[in-house]
């Protein structure tokens, strides 16, 4: 059986077990090119393959067709979605994330379940599946718990045992084999939470006639609010109209004539009411503040 076969096996047998797959290269990385060109947004929705984690189906024949498509893949990952997370354990380049897992441990009060799915990868780690209570979102984090510790929540995955690697196979644990995901300690999902977020106040810019740079601000929210939707055919976008104000306003903060705050809350609250996160509406308007200052 080659490398190709075994993982479209292994791949199917996950899929059996209601975990949805995609085919990967020998790098781990989503086996089957984008149809997109750099930058898209899409996840999916135009229906075509090539969205990496969001081609993952629990469909075999759908699992069969991207594996079709992907005839040099030799693995498979499994996306972590629904209740889900993975757990990154590295061991490798002198960083030890055992160690690091063993003392957040004893300073936190909480030890993994020894009885959940455990895949032992060729570098000497682990990825330890595990789950979260229903509604809960676990962002992924590089190192965020600690040095050798990466956590695969959603919109990420985890490589699938039976895949290759360019450093050998992902396997389950030798003793236990598949043993279903245990529920994360509760002390270790606080850890992998992100940090509340710090409540501004809005305070709304009221332009007078002689307020000229509200009246800017007051514009520039304007074009976030009427930014046209994704698909709809027009160029650009919700992210790119806010990158854009956003740019517009921080140059009004650097000469003074609006404050800072002032620009965050209103743009922030423009695009959340029109569809984006928190989270990427406060990073794109971050982004924008660093180009501003470039």
């Amino acid at each position: 059986m080659s490398n190709h076969e075994k993982a479209l096996d292994n791949a199917l047998r996950a899929a059996a077990l209601s975990y949805a797959v995609a085919p990967t290269t020998i790098n781990k990385t989503p086996a089957i090119p984008s149809p997109h060109g750099k930058g898209h947004s899409c996840k999916g929705d135009c229906g075509q393959p090539g969205h990496g984690v969001y081609d993952a189906t629990t469909n075999a024949a759908d699992v069969r067709r991207l594996f079709g498509l992907a005839p040099k893949a030799v693995g498979y990952l499994v996306a972590c979605r629904g209740r889900l997370v993975g757990l990154d354990i590295d061991r490798k380049n002198g960083v030890d994330g055992y160690a690091t897992l063993a003392q957040l441990g004893r300073e936190h009060g909480f030890e993994v379940p020894q009885m959940t799915t455990t895949v032992f990868t060729p570098s000497g780690g682990a990825h330890v599946w595990l789950t979260v209570p229903d509604g809960v979102t676990v962002p992924n984090s590089v190192g965020r718990l600690g040095l050798g510790l990466d956590v695969r929540g959603t919109g990420g995955y985890v490589v699938g045992p039976g895949s290759t690697g360019r450093n050998g196979e992902y396997t389950f644990h030798p003793r236990r084999g598949y043993t279903p995901p245990q529920p994360v300690p509760e002390a270790l999902l606080k850890l992998m939470l992100p940090p509340a977020p710090v409540v501004r106040p809005q305070r709304r810019v009221t332009p007078t006639s002689g307020d000229a740079a509200g009246r800017a601000l007051e514009g520039l929210v304007n074009v976030v609010l009427r930014a046209p939707a994704p698909h709809s055919g027009r160029p650009g976008g919700r992210n790119a109209a806010l990158y854009w104000a956003a740019c517009k306003a921080w140059d009004h903060v650097r000469d003074g004539h609006l404050a800072a705050s002032d620009v965050e809350a209103e743009l922030i609250g423009a695009a959340i009411q029109v569809g984006l996160s928190d989270g990427e509406a406060r990073r794109t308007v971050a982004s924008a503040e660093r180009g501003v200052r470039v």
